[in-house]
């Protein structure tokens, strides 16, 4: 039941019990405290009046009478004892000794037979009131004498009364006073969380770039308040990501779509000949594959960003991998007149990744140089390492041109989607600005990632590495290189 309850309620109910455990423990200490002292008071004064008859039987002859001691004491205590609870008794069994208060309130006392064999404190009753005694025997001069003294306890006990009373005062004021003060306090140290709270209500959609209240307390509150404020700029920028990857794929899409229906409205306006529909065609079909091809990367993109691209590792022979490549992308680049180079071994060098993915990353770069690569200058595609002997070996792929190169501004968002630097120099058409970001994605689930160097006419290099071995190795044995590709 206490859990429905609000947190402030429940921090007061908390506190006030915690405070009220602590007074009642305070509380019963001190009445504990205050009992013994009190206790210990009577006893000693007990005692003293022993001692008193002590030093008083001490002080006669030995060989004075019984009468005449009971004369000697009645005459000297009745004066100082007489309203105490006080008597004497001798060895034979009489007394010595009786106050007037005890003869008042026992005339016919029956004197023990025997004497106490030490002393003894007990409490009882007589005529309502409550008497502390204490009967203690004694020896002097070789006479064995017990002594019976008392205290009346009713000073005592009104004393402890008043005192549980002011006590159960001071515990009721105390709880009430702790409970108003964890109330106030909880909620001096929930108002934060409330603003907060209100706050984040607030924020949606449309206004995602509100954040909540700084505190400056310095305390856990603000470390909350400042981790969210993170979180949501964490949103906000993912937010701003997704609303400007559709508008940009958006406006990827309307030009070429754009582009085919002015087409096919102008060719079907009038009637044409058989070579200008075939150029329409043409026209068309350019602008399909730049479609599909855009539509494709958009797919993987999306994909990835969703974690739902199946990536299928196996062991691949790197060497055969960019042989195919470059056999491929030969013929592009003499068409381009654009001097193109391998630099790698036929030495069998083996790592763990996707095929179809590895080589899409490897086109990418290279469209990516073909692109910016006037004529006459030249791109390569080498590898570098690994050493000679051993097994578990990062090496290096590399594609390098001598192209027109990238700005140092633009060579931090180059990896960003739908980044347009500048008009390529080869293609018929201009790139969809998501070639480099698919293949940092491909190159971050092969847990590497794609470094550039470039200066302005100079050309780029990009180049990432991978992890493998100089002799085939199963998965398994591949798993640990990962961590030697960071810290290569």
């Amino acid at each position: 039941m206490i859990r429905r309850l609000p947190i402030r309620v429940r921090l007061t109910l908390w506190y006030s019990l915690v405070f009220a455990t602590a007074l009642l423990s305070i509380g019963l200490g001190s009445l504990w405290m205050v009992h013994r002292a009190i206790d210990e008071l009577e006893n000693n004064e007990l005692q003293q009046r022993v001692r008193s008859v002590r030093r008083f039987l001490e002080s006669r002859p030995a060989d004075e009478t019984s009468t005449q001691l009971r004369d000697t004491i009645t005459a000297a205590y009745n004066v100082s004892h007489g309203s105490k609870w006080l008597q004497i008794i001798d060895e034979h069994g009489e007394w010595l000794y009786r106050s007037p208060h005890v003869a008042a309130v026992y005339p016919d006392l029956v004197l023990p037979q025997n004497a106490a064999p030490s002393d003894s404190y007990f409490n009882y009753t007589t005529e309502s009131v409550p008497v502390r005694a204490l009967i203690e025997p004694i020896t002097v001069h070789g006479i064995h004498y017990t002594v019976q003294t008392g205290l009346s306890l009713s000073k005592t006990l009104a004393v402890l009364s008043n005192f549980r009373a002011q006590l159960f005062f001071l515990i009721t004021l105390g709880l009430i006073a702790s409970s108003l003060a964890g109330y106030f306090m909880s909620r001096k140290a929930l108002t934060p969380i409330a603003a907060i709270a209100d706050e984040a209500q607030r924020i949606n959609d449309k206004n995602l770039s509100a954040r909540l209240p700084s505190l400056e307390t310095h305390d856990e509150l603000s470390s909350l308040s400042n981790t969210l404020n993170q979180m949501l700029g964490r949103i906000e920028a993912g937010y701003k990501s997704v609303r400007s990857f559709t508008a940009n794929a958006a406006h990827e899409l309307r030009s070429p779509v754009a582009l085919l229906r002015a087409e096919t409205e102008v060719a079907l306006a009038l009637p044409r000949d058989a070579t200008y529909y075939q150029a329409t065609c043409e026209h068309i079909l350019l602008n399909s594959v730049q479609m599909t091809r855009l539509i494709d990367q958009l797919l993987a993109l999306a994909r990835a960003d969703a974690g739902v691209e199946v990536f299928k590792f196996e062991p691949i022979n790197l060497p055969e991998v960019l042989e195919e490549v470059a056999e491929e992308w030969t013929e592009r680049f003499a068409d381009a007149q654009i001097d193109f180079s391998r630099n790698f071994s036929t030495i069998e060098f083996w790592i763990d990744a996707d095929y179809v993915a590895l080589k899409r990353l490897l086109n990418i770069l290279l469209e990516n140089a073909w692109r910016y690569t006037p004529h006459g200058q030249s791109v390569s595609l080498a590898l570098h390492g690994p050493a000679q002997n051993g097994v578990h070996r990062a090496i290096e792929i590399c594609v390098a041109d001598t192209g027109i190169g990238i700005a140092p501004e633009d060579q931090k968002r180059i990896f960003e989607r739908f980044c347009h630097i500048g008009r390529p120099i080869h293609g018929d058409f201009s790139g969809s600005g998501l070639g480099l970001a698919l293949g940092q994605s491909i190159a971050e689930r092969h847990n590497t990632t794609i470094e550039l160097h470039s200066t302005i006419g100079e050309g780029s290099r990009f180049s990432f590495l991978m992890t493998g071995s100089l002799s085939g190795q199963n998965e398994n044995d591949l798993e640990g290189d990962r961590v030697f590709v960071d810290s290569y």
